[in-house]
C-alpha cells in the first residue's frame, strides 16, 4: 500500500480497504528502517501522526470526503510548523520551535493531511546536492552513494523510498524539480504568487515558490488543490480564482505545440539524458503534439544573473538572524558586536556564508550597478524571451538537468555545483509554472524531464505531465535497493 500514489490512496481510503492510522503506522515503519541510510529526516512526530491519523479516521467515517483526508504528509523543514522545530537545515535555527504554521502547513491541517516529520534539505535552501545541511547530507535512494539532488533533497528522497505518500518542498532556483528529477519522482514548482510564501522561511523572496513533491502528476495536481489560492498574509500572493487541477488532466493532447529550446541541447547535456528526453517527445507525437523547435537566446545568462539576484535578497533575509531574539547564540559573549559576530559565524555554514557575502558586495555603493541592476536588467529579458516563445508554443519541453545524480562530495567548487541548476533557473527568474518528471533511465539512476508553461497555466502542465505518465511507466519505477517492506 505504501508504494501507491496519493490518488489511489485516496480510494483506498474511502472505501475502506485500509484506515489513515494503518497507513501512517505503514509509513513510520518504513521511516525507522530506512531514514537511518538515506537521513531524510530531521524530525519525526510519531505521537501527533497517530493522533492526527485518528481523527482523520473519525471524520472519514462521519462522512468527511476530502481527497487527502487521512493521507500521511511530510513537509521540509522550512516551513513553519506550530510546537515543532523549525531548522531550514541549519545550525542557526537548530533550537527554532515556530509558534505559528506556515499557510501551506494550516492548508494541508484543514485538508485532514497526517504530517510524519520534517525533511532534510541544504542550509536556509542553499545548495543543489543536499550536502550543506548541519544535520548531515540526505542519500540518494537509487543509489546512497550518490546525492538526491537539492535543496529539497529530502522530501524527495523520502517521496522516492516509499517514507511518505507526498512531501513539500521549496523551489528557488530549481530546488524541487531538480532533486525530483535525481530521485526518478514528480516535483512541481507552481507560478511565483500562485502558493501562499507566508512562514515559509526566506531565501529569495522573489524566487522562492512553494511546490508539491510526489509520485505523479495527478497526485502534484491533488495536492495543487489545497496549497494554491490567495493568501491576505502574504503580498505577493495573487488574487486569481484556484481551478479544479484534476479537471482537465484528460484532456487530448491532440494539436499541442511543443516547444524545444536548442539552448537546451548543447554542450555539457549527457547523450543518455538527451535520448530520454528525445525519445519522451516522440511519445508526445504519437498522441498528436507538434514539435518545434524555439529560441530562448537568453538563457546562458541565467546562472550568472540568478546567482546575484539571489545572494543580494538572501544577504538582506538572512540578517535577522542575529542571535538577539531567537536561533542560536554563541557563548559567552564579551559585548553586543561580539555575539553579532560570533553568533553568525558559528551559526551559517560556509556555502550560506558565501552567499551573505556576494549578496552584500552585490548590494554596496558602487556596485550595485555594476550587478544587482544588471542582473535585474537580465532577469527582465529572459521573461521576455519566455513571453515570446510562448506566442508560438503552448509548453516547452526540456532536460531537468544535464545529467543523473552524481556522486556525493564530487563538487568541490561552487561554480560547478551551481551549473547544476542550468535549466531550472530562468524559469524562477520568469516566474513561471514547470514540473519535472521521471522520462527514462541511465545507470542505474533515473532521468528528469523539464516541462514548462506560461503564467499561471498550471493545469496545462499537468496535464502534459499526466498524459505522458498515461503512456509510459517510468514514474511507477522504484529503486530496488528499497524495494523491501517494513
Amino acid at each position: 500500500m505504501i508504494k501507491s500514489t496519493v490518488a489511489e490512496l485516496s480510494l483506498a481510503l474511502a472505501a475502506g480497504d485500509i484506515s489513515s492510522v494503518e497507513l501512517t503506522q505503514a509509513y513510520l515503519n518504513r521511516i525507522a528502517q530506512y531514514n537511518g541510510e538515506l537521513n531524510a529526516f530531521i524530525t519525526v512526530c510519531e505521537e501527533s501522526a497517530l493522533e492526527q491519523a485518528k481523527a482523520a479516521d473519525v471524520a472519514r467515517a462521519k462522512g468527511d470526503t476530502s481527497s487527502l483526508l487521512g493521507i500521511p504528509l511530510a513537509h521540509k523543514d522550512i516551513f513553519c510548523t506550530e510546537g515543532i522545530t523549525t531548522t531550514c537545515g541549519s545550525r542557526m535555527l537548530g533550537n527554532f520551535v515556530s509558534p505559528y504554521n506556515a499557510t501551506v502547513v494550516e492548508r494541508f491541517n484543514d485538508a485532514g493531511v497526517v504530517m510524519l516529520g520534517k525533511t532534510n534539505m541544504d542550509e536556509f535552501a542553499m545548495g543543489s546536492s543536499n550536502e550543506t545541511s548541519f544535520f548531515g547530507a540526505v542519500k540518494n535512494p537509487w543509489n546512497t552513494a550518490c546525492v538526491p539532488g537539492g535543496s529539497s533533497g529530502g522530501s524527495a528522497a523520502a517521496v522516492a523510498a516509499d517514507l511518505c505518500a507526498m512531501a513539500t518542498g521549496t523551489d528557488t532556483g530549481g530546488s524541487i524539480r531538480q532533486p525530483a528529477a535525481f530521485c526518478g519522482i514528480t516535483g512541481f514548482k507552481p507560478s511565483y504568487g500562485r502558493v501562499s510564501r507566508w512562514g515559509m522561511i526566506a531565501f529569495a523572496s522573489s524566487l522562492d515558490q512553494a511546490g508539491p513533491i510526489c509520485k505523479s502528476a495527478e497526485d502534484a495536481a491533488l495536492m495543487l488543490n489545497v496549497m494554491a489560492g490567495l493568501d491576505s498574509k502574504d503580498s505577493t500572493s495573487i488574487d486569481k480564482p484556484v481551478e479544479d487541477y484534476t479537471a482537465t488532466l484528460n484532456d487530448s493532447l491532440q494539436g499541442l505545440r511543443i516547444g524545444v529550446p536548442k539552448q537546451h541541447f548543447a554542450e555539457g547535456l549527457s547523450s543518455e539524458v538527451e535520448q530520454a528526453v528525445r525519445d519522451a517527445l516522440a511519445e508526445y507525437e504519437k498522441m498528436g503534439a507538434i514539435i518545434k523547435e524555439v529560441d530562448l537566446p537568453n538563457s546562458h545568462l541565467s546562472v550568472s544573473a540568478y546567482y546575484v539576484i539571489a545572494p543580494a535578497e538572501a544577504s538582506a533575509n538572512l540578517s535577522r538572524y542575529d542571535g538577539v531574539r531567537y536561533g542560536y547564540r554563541c557563548q559567552d559573549p564579551v559585548d553586543l558586536e561580539d555575539m553579532y559576530k560570533r553568533t553568525r559565524s558559528e551559526g551559517f555554514g560556509e556555502e550560506v556564508k558565501l552567499r551573505i557575502m556576494i549578496g552584500t558586495y552585490a548590494l554596496s555603493a558602487g556596485f550595485y550597478d555594476a550587478y544587482y541592476r544588471k542582473a535585474q536588467k537580465i532577469r527582465r529579458l529572459i521573461k521576455d524571451d519566455f513571453s515570446n516563445a510562448f506566442k508560438e508554443v503552448d509548453v516547452i519541453i526540456g532536460p531537468t538537468s544535464p545529467h543523473t545524480a552524481f556522486k556525493l562530495g564530487s563538487k568541490s567548487d561552487p561554480v560547478s555545483m551551481y551549473l547544476e541548476d542550468i535549466y531550472t533557473i530562468a524559469v524562477n527568474l520568469a516566474g513561471l509554472p514547470a514540473i519535472s518528471i521521471p522520462a527514462g533511465s541511465a545507470n542505474g539512476l533515473p532521468i528528469g524531464m523539464h516541462i514548462v508553461a506560461g503564467d499561471f497555466e498550471e493545469a496545462k502542465v499537468l496535464n502534459v505531465a499526466h498524459q505522458f505518465q498515461k503512456h509510459t511507466d517510468w514514474h511507477r519505477n522504484k529503486p530496488s535497493a528499497m524495494a523491501k517492506e517494513a
